[in-house]
């Protein structure tokens, strides 16, 4: 980007901002050694995007300094917002505070005016999705965050004074030490992608894409696509295959009508996102049940976009009932008649299974589910629901056998995986100042209890002088 004279001076204002609220308090936390005098991190984040770099500056204002957010994305590239989202622009309001955690200089807005100027913000709908990126990136410059990218965490053990994380990057494989880990790894850090059975059985994995997967949507161009899935995500593809000069592009919903409800607007209020993990067992599993019951609908925007082409065919209520390949295109047999395809593009979201996350594997028997924990009512039962983990108040894994695995304690889970157990405070931006404080909070108490008796050794030893007097009268 070229120089900015108006960035430059908010920069500056930051700076200064950041110095009046004391945002960066002295370090607090004594060192420690791991194996072999390896150094031990107190917190490592795994994802650098929203919720990572967001964690990370609140603990830098908590005076927790020795942090390390790691990435398996190159630099510019964390999250999904340049690599398999798909929609114009976010679907939050503009005007929802993210990871400024308060600071009015470091919001978003303060960002757009300083470059498109204040007329620009008012007459903005939404944040534009590569706009949005470029704000982290900017983001993240200027809040000073420590980030080691194209680094991917494969196995986490237990050591004696802490967690070992093994992770591959372009430099091999190495040990890393921790004495807490955050796993802000986002939609689909609890699970995986939902793939139907219909396709994974049918269809050689080079005739489909999930929608949770970059592609070079080039390929589509003069191709007929079909696309499974009546959600925000169908649609994203259905715009982004047509602008990208696909012949045809067809969706298939099972429903028989859109969903018309955004449920995260419901939510949105003090009471429910600071208070949600505070309820009794049985409430929050029914609101859950509630919460996941209203499915999300597709953006209006990209609804109409996608709509806005000739070539484009929605078939509501129209499930698929075979597939198959046939002379080399595949073959969709459904209630109404055969379809035949390219490229088949899936919108059908996330699963909820911890055995689908590698860097898990060696702990997942351990780590407690709801399915464990809570009976639910005669017909209030819901096997997904039950899938999800069982967390702690500081969205810490809890042990399946209590006394069993003591160091799941340090695994915090900030993803899609803990909404059930916190509420909706830890998947977007809606929720944001009301998760990142509460985990910020979790992290140092967790840091200060566990040194407590290090911390009293130095208060009894403590005689800096802070009065003298060289002259008395007698």
């Amino acid at each position: 980007m070229t120089f900015c004279p108006q960035l430059a001076e908010l920069e500056r204002q930051i700076a200064a901002d950041l110095v009046r609220i004391e945002a960066a308090p002295r370090a607090w936390i004594p060192a420690r050694g791991g194996p072999e005098g390896a150094p031990v991190h107190d917190v490592v984040i795994i994802g650098a995007g929203l919720s990572g770099l967001s964690i990370a500056f609140g603990l830098k204002r908590q005076g927790v300094v020795n942090v390390l957010i790691l990435d398996a994305r190159p630099e510019g590239h964390e999250g999904p917002w340049l690599t398999c989202a798909r929609m114009d622009t976010l679907r939050s309001p503009k005007h929802l505070a993210g990871p400024d955690l308060g600071v009015p200089s470091l919001t978003y807005r303060a960002w757009h005016e300083a470059i498109h100027g204040a007329q620009s913000w008012d007459s903005l709908g939404k944040i534009g999705r590569a706009d949005w990126m470029d704000y982290l990136r900017w983001y993240r410059r200027v809040t000073g965050l420590a980030v080691r990218n194209q680094t991917t965490l494969t196995a986490i053990e237990p050591f004696s004074d802490g967690l070992a994380l093994s992770v591959e990057s372009p430099q091999g494989t190495q040990r890393i030490y921790a004495r807490k880990i955050v796993l802000a790894t986002g939609i689909e850090g609890a699970g995986g992608h939902s793939v139907p059975a219909i396709v994974s059985e049918n269809l050689p994995r080079e005739f489909w894409t999930h929608s949770g997967e970059a592609i070079d949507t080039s390929r589509l161009a003069g191709r007929d696509v079909g696309i499974l899935g009546s959600s925000s995500s169908a649609f994203d593809w259905a715009t982004a295959a047509l602008r990208a000069g696909a012949r045809s592009a067809t969706l298939f919903g099972r429903a028989t009508e859109f969903a018309k409800t955004e449920v995260l607007a419901w939510t949105n209020f003090p009471g429910f996102l600071s208070h949600f993990a505070d309820l009794d067992d049985l409430r929050r599993w029914r609101f859950m049940r509630r919460f996941f019951d209203i499915k999300t609908p597709p953006t209006t925007e990209m609804f109409n976009a996608a709509c806005a082409f000739p070539n484009f065919r929605l078939e509501l209520g129209c499930p698929p009932e075979r597939l198959g390949i046939e002379n080399g295109r595949i073959r969709l047999d459904t209630p109404r008649g055969r379809f035949d395809f390219d490229h088949l593009l899936l919108g059908t979201g996330y699963d909820i299974d911890l055995r689908r996350r590698p860097e898990l594997a060696s702990l997942v028997d351990d780590i407690a589910l709801w399915s464990d924990r809570f009976a639910a009512p005669e017909g209030e039962t819901d096997a997904s629901l039950g899938r999800y983990p069982y967390l702690g108040r500081a969205f810490e894994f809890t042990e399946k056998h209590p006394g069993t695995a003591p160091h799941l304690a340090n695994i915090h889970v900030f993803n899609n995986g803990a909404v059930p157990s916190l509420g909706p405070i830890c998947n977007g931006i809606t929720g944001l100042k009301y998760g990142v404080p509460r985990m910020v909070a979790a992290l140092t108490k967790g840091l200060f209890l566990d040194d407590a008796d290090r911390h009293y050794a130095e208060l009894m030893a403590y005689d800096e002088v802070h009065f003298s007097v060289s002259n008395t009268k007698t």
